[in-house]
């Protein structure tokens, strides 16, 4: 039952277009290429075969800021429901974000976040408004950090504050043009110490990036500096906006190689460093997977009852 369920967002992962990228050396000439395919089969199989070189260390490290960085998502989950006074008990937290999690990674675009939604609204009653105001929040944080990133190791300082500001100035708009068209009222959850919560768990989530990425890239290439890196995870980073493949595949490489002008790596380092940090996140979403089941996460989390209600709503309507 479970499994069918599962199975469901296999096709539509399979026909998404993704930039398969393959990376070739003859002697001493390398050389990098990028197509679309929607052959997913192709790309999965060059995931396992990078597993298979993938030192045992690597991959414990990786895996760990993963799953560390995934904790950093349960803390913002927490902190976005304290700041309108709805309790979630820890195992329900957990359960709801690993759900999502693989559901956003074999659905197109931001399919997790929106499952999360509307179960919050369904058994908590946080309205989706609400709801979208505090993901605003979070989305504020990150841009805002990231943007720090992309440019503190490339370029002078005047720059970066100047985009730093520009990324909070603009979040701050949109979070404030949202609050006033959906008349979200003042909260009084919504104060500097979750707000500081909010942003502490978030930056504790783009550091658990940096460290997969500098991992990973000095893997391939071991003279690469920390300032690159850091300007390769703030590149990185801003595909999450426009991530409209299963996990922001093709888009994130594309966002990296266009911005190669800034962290100055080249894109036959770009193809195999992503293709680790693939096959190292194919490996945290099977144990994600196998915690879901061994757990009974969709019976805990009462999704069936969740989708029939649903349903019930939409033939009422």
């Amino acid at each position: 039952m479970v499994q069918r369920g599962w199975a469901r967002f296999l096709p539509a992962f399979s026909q998404c277009p993704v930039v398969l990228l393959s990376y070739e050396k003859e002697g001493e000439a390398s050389h990098s290429r990028a197509y679309f395919t929607r052959d997913a089969s192709s790309f999965c199989a060059a995931l396992l075969r990078q597993l298979k070189t993938t030192s045992p260390l690597i991959m414990i490290v990786v895996i760990g800021s993963y799953f560390i960085g995934f904790l950093a998502l349960v803390v913002i989950l927490r902190v976005s429901m304290r700041m309108y006074d709805k309790p979630i008990s820890r195992q329900e937290n957990f359960l709801l974000n690993a759900y999502s999690s693989l559901i956003n990674f074999f659905g197109p675009g931001q399919s997790g976040p929106a499952l999360r939604g509307l179960y919050l609204k369904k058994r908590h009653g946080l309205g989706i408004k609400k709801y979208i105001f505090t993901s605003l929040l979070y989305y504020g944080f990150y841009a805002i950090i990231s943007a720090f990133l992309l440019l503190v190791g490339s370029r002078p300082w005047w720059q970066t504050l100047l985009l730093v500001v520009a990324a909070g100035a603009g979040s701050l708009v949109i979070i404030r043009w949202y609050a006033k068209r959906s008349k979200i009222k003042d909260e009084p959850g919504i104060n500097l110490t979750n707000l500081g919560w909010l942003f502490a768990a978030t930056a504790l989530q783009v550091a658990m990036q940096t460290l997969a990425f500098a991992v990973e890239l000095r893997s391939v290439q071991p003279g690469i500096s920390m300032s690159q890196i850091l300007t390769y995870t703030g590149a990185a980073n801003f595909s999450l906006f426009v991530a409209l493949t299963p996990g922001a595949i093709g888009i994130r490489e594309a966002f990296l190689v266009f911005s190669s002008n800034l962290h100055h790596i080249s894109n036959a380092v770009i193809i195999t460093a992503n293709v680790i940090d693939r096959a190292m996140y194919l490996v945290f979403m099977g144990i994600l997977f196998v915690t879901v089941l061994s757990l009974h996460a969709k019976d805990k989390l009462r999704f069936k009852y969740f989708t029939s209600d649903a349903n019930d709503e939409k033939v009422v309507s």
